[in-house]
């Protein structure tokens, strides 16, 4: 069998990796060169714990090759991204590309399976008709799938063997190939579905994550409001054994609660209320911690902010739809100086960016934690106080025990706590 991979990002190249370990021919396509002439060196250009190792392993045993045009395969599998337009539609110009590119080499009983998230009905209206321009049949002379990606970056590659798949074909015979291929190495249980419901499983998923992080986002505005801390509030709600608040923070990041419910709204813009103000809501955050940021700091001249945190979540050096990005560009917008860390992202981008947290912080006036790093969780707070001018600590992700910061000599605060004072200074 010979696999060809179309798209070679976070979630096509460890697909190609993988179907190469378990011995499928896989040839992966990207249309950068940069990234092609990359994977050929055997490095990568992503960051996936143990993906380099699997990538050499893969390459040298002859079963993995990289280039940025298609070949002649069995299989097809389109991975690639389906970003957001600024009016919030979805953007499937990478996936008809992609189809187009492996249309000449498509043949009778060739399996094409659409791994991309994508709004319901790509599969059968954008990606299906493009298909039969081959002059093939879909469901007849093609067997064509939809099999979202469910992993989590960071865990990707234990979680695209254990974690349970989806596989929605336009026909019986299609989803029956599909769940054939990915048995391959996948270990979780693969349930069968159509096309249209399998789009709809993916949006779903990341859809109630999204909502249910909207709920716990506004919870902690009222909480600021009432004077409640709201961890604690959702901790001791969580005791209830059908109740599962989410926890909230600097807002919603990532390449799929960040993106997916708009593709719903685009679906049925006029039932997709709920939906709609949860995306408002998380998309809104950022802002509002840049505004207590900026009331915190209210007097001081000159003042200097030290973030750390740069990546969408812990531990992970993906800083996709982050709002650690958006929040600096609201503190810079309001005329605020700003340093930056971060351990696992390095963004050209962002020209104050620092070596160490030392560097972060010297002569900063307030330190505000992002993403939650166990880098960060472990901080030694007693070293970092001389190095700032003023010593407040501002917590967005609750990583922070509020009585080691004060031992160390931090005014310490976090979202959802209570109402930003700003004379918590005393200037």
């Amino acid at each position: 069998m010979k696999l060809v991979v179309m798209g070679l990002g976070y979630i096509g190249l460890p697909t190609a990796v993988m179907f190469a370990k378990h011995g499928v021919k896989v040839h992966g396509v990207d249309i950068n060169e940069q990234v092609v002439e990359t994977l050929q060196n055997k490095a990568l250009h992503i960051e996936e714990p143990g993906l380099g190792e699997m990538l050499v392993e893969a390459i040298d045993s002859g079963n993995l090759t990289f280039g940025t045009t298609p070949v002649p395969a069995d299989g097809f599998i389109i991975a690639v991204p389906t970003p957001v337009n600024p009016d919030k539609s979805a953007n499937l110009n990478y996936v008809r590309s992609a189809t187009k590119m492996i249309n000449p080499f498509l043949q009778k009983d060739n399996l094409v399976v659409l791994e991309s998230t994508s709004p319901p009905g790509t599969t059968l209206k954008v990606l299906a008709p493009i298909l039969e321009e081959t002059g093939l049949k879909v469901g007849k002379d093609l067997h064509v799938a939809y099999s979202p990606e469910r992993v989590l970056p960071g865990k990707l590659l234990e979680e695209l063997v254990n974690n349970n798949r989806i596989v929605g074909g336009v026909n019986a015979e299609s989803s029956i190939m599909t769940e054939r291929i990915y048995k391959i190495f996948v270990k979780g249980i693969i349930h069968q579905t159509d096309a249209t419901t399998a789009e709809m499983v993916k949006l779903m998923e990341n859809t109630y994550r999204d909502v249910n992080i909207a709920l716990a986002n506004e919870l902690a505005r009222i909480a600021e409001n009432v004077g409640c801390d709201i961890w604690k509030a959702v901790e001791l709600a969580n005791c209830h054994p059908r109740v599962n608040v989410h926890s909230p923070g600097p807002g919603v990041g990532g390449h799929c609660i960040a993106v997916d419910p708009w593709f719903l709204v685009e679906a049925s813009p006029e039932d997709a209320t709920l939906i709609r103000t949860a995306r408002s809501i998380n998309d809104g955050v950022p802002e509002i911690v840049a505004t207590q940021i900026k009331e915190c700091i209210d007097g001081i001249d000159q003042p200097k902010v030290a973030l750390l945190g740069l990546a969408y979540k812990g531990n992970i050096g993906d800083a996709r739809e982050s709002p650690s990005i958006t929040i600096l560009q609201h503190l810079q917008e309001m005329g605020i100086r700003c340093s930056v860390h971060d351990p696992y992202v390095l963004d050209k981008r962002i020209t104050n960016q620092c070596e160490t947290v030392e560097q972060t912080v010297q002569d900063a006036d307030c330190l505000v934690l992002l993403t939650d790093h166990n880098e960060y969780k472990e901080l030694d707070l007693k070293a970092l106080t001389p190095l700032m001018r003023h010593a407040l600590l501002y917590d967005t992700k609750n990583m922070i025990d509020k009585e080691k910061a004060e031992r160390a000599g931090f005014e310490y605060e976090k979202v959802g706590k209570s109402q930003i004072n700003t004379n918590l200074l005393h200037l």
